[in-house]
């Protein structure tokens, strides 16, 4: 038994190490930015004593309601069956309206919202990152102001030259760098706080009440720069299957949260003493014989924060793709160990190309500071939205106690998210052009594939009634075993009628494969195929995958030995439709003619079939059809 509890306790504080190097990495390299834009002099707030101590208490309760109380202790709990994350979220959310249907829609289409935006949060967060720690140099001496951007851009371009080798590796060295970098920000913090301790009064919450309401207007356009402290913190929730409730709280309050609350008061302190640090008060912190290795250390922070970001777009991309919302991607599997080391070409040259961009365009950590929160602070509203139907519908709680739950994070949200859209104009249109963009993606591929479904529908034939049709004046039979993919399991797959049209002939063995992916993120193996006898040696073969699993048709075939139905891969031949999609327009139930021809083009550009649910493409034969839609 104490053994047992050794290893339980080794696992665990493993997990919490991971912990480090994955989850905190963006919320850890607040710091870098988040006090430098709190106090900017274009909010025309003084840097007088009761100003920074209310700043500083502002963004200290702020972190502790957005990620201690918010999505440590609350969202956290929403899971789907460990998973988190925004789409694991709208997955639940779903699921938990279906007696209530009338909420489907609006549920689906606020998911897609929150989704959308996580990619702008995706393009920005490599950039500003990045970029605000190569600024350090800029403290050391003006003449390398001119080497800052184009290191910055060296170092994204290297960064996302290594996806395709995978982060198995390097993620080794994540959790002892992050460990460095947090005590690091902690001991800098105490040096701050030692030279001026009147910065822990910042501790009472009536200095932020008094921040955010003595200012005006002023007040309320801050906050749009205070958001920029919890940068990041969906990170905990969307990695909560990978680690685990308790490591990502244990770490959360045993290190972050100490760590970022000591070099957040510190760099307030150093603001006191010296108020022309505002120019980066982050670098002023440290002692000159500290400042290049800290860039160092930043850099490397830094790199991990966007790491663990492009690893997250990876992963809901692959979300997205399996729930039917984004057309099939080329997805290469990096470790034969870790199912969530995954690397897409396609996701990694469009990233690459964005924030290289933002990094060009934007020029500085500020003005980068200015589109950043409107991608996080909607994607923060979007997941309190979503909880609520986890805990009125799902979790069956009252209303009164599901609104006040849920209410007081609504209000805290809209006031940053409302602060953040002032920022439009000076870069907020960025993160929500992309966000866009990927809404509109998103909906036509989701409302195109439900068209198609019911166009192929509304054509198709009983299976049944074919069969016994069929069987009563059979074609030849040849040998092998051939294998229909289709979207329908009671109709007629076309490609079957094409074969027996041009081929005039049934293999000995038929079956009618469909597979389908679930809401949710695992399907055990002993519970991912079923085997239905249609008699003739026709079957009906339904394969179950979650949207976390990596589809393996002949992995899942394999399994179907169990029931009867052992398949010789050698003896066997896949047969799929391939679909020539024809955008019409003016169908009542159809989509505008801009987002058909849209629907068309990613049909038509979409990854192979035969790849993405691993079919040996020496063993297929596809059949056309056309469809209008």
């Amino acid at each position: 038994m104490q053994k047992e509890a050794e290893r339980h306790q080794s696992s665990r504080a493993a997990l919490t190490l991971a912990a480090l190097g994955v989850v905190f990495g963006d919320i850890g390299t607040s710091p870098l930015y988040a006090v430098k834009e709190s106090f900017g002099e274009d909010h025309g707030i003084p840097l007088n004593v009761e100003n920074v101590l209310g700043g500083l208490s502002t963004i200290f309760w702020a972190v502790m309601i957005a990620v201690s109380l918010k999505y440590v202790t609350l969202i956290m709990r929403a899971d789907n069956k460990g998973e988190g994350g925004i789409m694991a979220l709208l997955v639940l959310a779903s699921s938990s309206v279906r007696k209530n249907p009338q909420w489907r829609v609006p549920i689906a289409m606020i998911g897609l919202l929150g989704a959308s935006l996580f990619y702008g949060d995706a393009v920005l967060t490599p950039a500003i990152s990045v970029l605000s720690a190569i600024e350090g140099l800029r403290v050391g001496t003006a003449a390398l102001s001119h080497l800052v951007v184009p290191i910055s851009v060296g170092v994204l371009i290297g960064l996302f030259a290594l996806q395709h080798h995978g982060t198995a590796t390097v993620g080794a060295l994540f959790g002892p760098i992050m460990v460095i970098w947090f005590l690091a920000l902690a001991a800098v913090g105490v040096r701050g706080i030692v030279g001026n301790p009147v910065v822990l009064a910042a501790l009472d919450p009536a200095h932020a009440l008094r921040f955010v309401t003595g200012h005006g207007f002023a007040s309320f356009v801050v906050l749009g720069s205070v958001l920029l402290a919890f940068t990041g913190a969906e990170a905990l929730y969307a990695d909560m299957g990978h680690f685990g409730r308790v490591p990502i709280r244990t770490a959360w309050f045993g290190l972050v949260l100490p760590a970022l609350t000591l070099n957040y008061f510190g760099q307030g302190a150093v603001l006191l003493a010296d108020p022309k640090s505002i120019a980066n008060p982050f670098y002023h912190a440290f002692p000159e014989w500290a400042l290049y290795p800290m860039v160092g250390l930043a850099t490397a922070a830094t790199v991990i924060a966007s790491q663990a970001t492009i690893s997250g777009t990876y992963s809901l991309t692959k979300q997205a793709i399996q729930l039917g919302l984004l057309p099939r991607m080329n997805i290469v599997q990096t470790s034969a160990r870790e199912i969530g080391q995954i690397y897409l070409p396609g996701i990694t040259a469009v990233l690459l190309l964005a924030t290289i961009g933002a990094v060009l365009g934007f020029g500085s950590s500020s003005a980068l500071a200015s589109a950043y929160g409107v991608a996080v602070a909607g994607t923060m509203l979007v997941d309190t939205f979503l909880t609520f139907f986890v805990i009125r519908f799902g979790w069956g709680l009252n209303l009164p106690l599901c609104v006040a739950a849920t209410g007081a994070f609504v209000a805290f949200d809209v006031g940053f998210f409302s602060s953040s859209l002032l920022k439009i104009h000076e870069g907020g249109w960025f993160p929500l052009t992309i966000g866009t963009i990927v809404f509109a993606i998103m909906a036509t591929w989701r409302r195109g594939r439900e068209i198609l479904l019911a166009r192929l529908r509304l054509h198709s034939v009983p299976l049944e009634a074919f069969l016994e049709s069929l069987f009563t004046d059979p074609p030849p039979r040849v040998p092998g075993t051939a294998v229909f993919l289709t979207a329908t399991p009671d109709s007629v797959p076309h490609a079957l009628l094409h074969n027996l049209n041009h081929n005039k002939v049934l293999h000995e063995r038929v079956v009618f494969l469909n597979v389908m992916i679930t809401d949710e993120p695992w399907v055990p193996f002993g519970e991912r195929a079923s085997v239905a006898r249609l008699g003739h040696g026709c079957f009906r073969v339904i394969v179950r995958f979650g949207f976390m699993n990596r589809p393996d048709v002949v992995q899942a075939l394999e399994l179907c030995k169990g029931q009867g139905l052992a398949i010789d891969m050698m003896q066997t031949s896949f047969f799929l439709s391939r679909e020539k999609i024809v955008p019409v327009g003016g169908n009542v139930d159809g989509m505008a003619l801009w987002r058909e021809r849209m629907f068309a083009a990613m049909a038509r550009n979409a990854g192979s079939i035969t790849d993405f649910f691993n079919i040996p493409t020496n063993r297929v034969i596809e059949l056309g059809t056309r469809i209008e839609i």
